[in-house]
């Protein structure tokens, strides 16, 4: 079945084309470069996995219930509009809440894989093209892992939100060889890779939290490899050319913030505008969402602070999104429990499979015996 007849809403193109500027960089210095840069790659290098294999599909997914989770995380749950609710409406609303949350993954890691082909194309070290190759891999495997989720298990897609489509145009038409770096690496893998972790640690169902915890352990890698380049680069620019990274960072999480809303959800299940309204003011005002968006900002916030961008003025924007004191996040423990816990999933799923091939040959010799 093709994507398109699994929209709720038409998208716009079967492609959408971006006016890319820039530069192709070669280079002829073919040195060892950093090391740890060279290290990252090693590890990007040995962490490749496939999405067929690793991954368990046999496993059933309930697409009124994705992630198994109760219905008080809904914005407008125990609101009026949800008691006048039938339980079909709102199995609609569960559905469609959780095929945009995905659709957008879906779309992020799409625009993944093209900023990080851009970033080989363009950066001027070695190292870091060599890098930037195997993300470029890894994020055709999570697109391709969040498309069959999304098309076998699910059976609803949304098109590319408005603001992460915003974003991910003026990172790849900007001409400045370090603006994939931040717009991709920093902002939106940074939001996605928190709102991953959020949904790895909630959900009670086996698929998405295995699919959920393998895309988290290349992504923590990624947002790394993000903060070694940007560091030692902004180390060398003028006080003007950081101000207008600042510039880019303050409206890219704006957009990131307004993204989180899913004002398309409410519109597409036939709510009436006025209800819509009152579903999109039930989510800007829900204590869980707002939990929810400033957990998001937990790998961003110390990432931008990291690379040398924490002016007073970024420090205020960052305040009045309510999320100022995610600056003392500890990057590389969070980085570390990503790794562990999809080693911890793997060890555990195939310490379960063993245990059920013994048991099938105890059964087995058992029978022959009994013959």
């Amino acid at each position: 079945m093709s994507t398109h007849d699994l929209y709720t809403i038409p998208a716009e193109l079967s492609t959408w084309d971006v006016e890319a500027a820039g530069a192709a960089r070669f280079t002829w210095e073919y040195d060892d470069g950093r090391d740890r840069m060279l290290a990252l790659y090693q590890k990007g290098k040995d962490k490749q996995w496939d999405s067929v294999k690793r991954i368990d599909w046999s496993l059933e997914v309930d697409p009124y219930n994705v992630l198994g989770v109760p219905d008080t995380t809904i914005a407008i749950h125990g609101t009026p509009l949800w008691d006048r609710m039938d339980e079909k409406q709102r199995k609609d609303v569960r559905l469609h809440n959780a095929a945009w949350q995905f659709s957008q993954f879906l779309h992020g890691e799409q625009g993944a894989m093209i900023c990080s082909a851009r970033i080989v194309e363009s950066v001027p070290e070695l190292d870091s093209k060599f890098y930037a190759a195997t993300q470029t891999m890894d994020e055709a495997r999570h697109a391709e892992t969040y498309a069959r989720f999304l098309q076998e298990k699910v059976g609803l897609a949304y098109p590319i939100n408005t603001h992460l489509k915003a974003l991910l145009d003026s990172t790849l038409s900007d001409s400045r060889w370090d603006m994939p770096y931040l717009g991709m690496q920093v902002l939106i893998e940074g939001l996605a890779l928190a709102a991953f972790g959020v949904m790895r640690d909630i959900t009670t169902k086996p698929l998405p939290k295995q699919i959920l915890s393998y895309v988290m352990q290349d992504e923590a890698r990624h947002v790394a490899f993000g903060r070694m380049a940007l560091r030692d680069y902004y180390r060398q620019l003028t006080e003007a050319e950081l101000r207008e990274r600042e510039d880019f960072v303050i409206e890219g999480c704006y957009l990131m913030r307004d993204r989180l809303r899913g004002r398309e959800t409410w519109e597409t299940i036939g709510l009436s505008r006025s209800e819509v309204a009152q579903a999109m003011e039930c989510v800007d005002q829900s204590e869980y969402l707002r939990l929810f968006r400033s957990l998001l900002f937990s790998r961003i916030v110390p990432c931008v602070k990291d690379i040398g961008l924490w002016s007073p003025r970024l420090q205020q924007a960052y305040a009045d999104m309510g999320v100022l004191d995610m600056a003392g996040q500890n990057l590389e423990a969070l980085m570390k429990q990503d790794e562990d816990i999809a080693e911890r999933l793997d060890a555990e799923r195939f310490a379960a499979e063993e245990a059920g091939r013994h048991a099938e040959v105890a059964e087995t010799v058992a029978m022959g015996a009994d013959s």
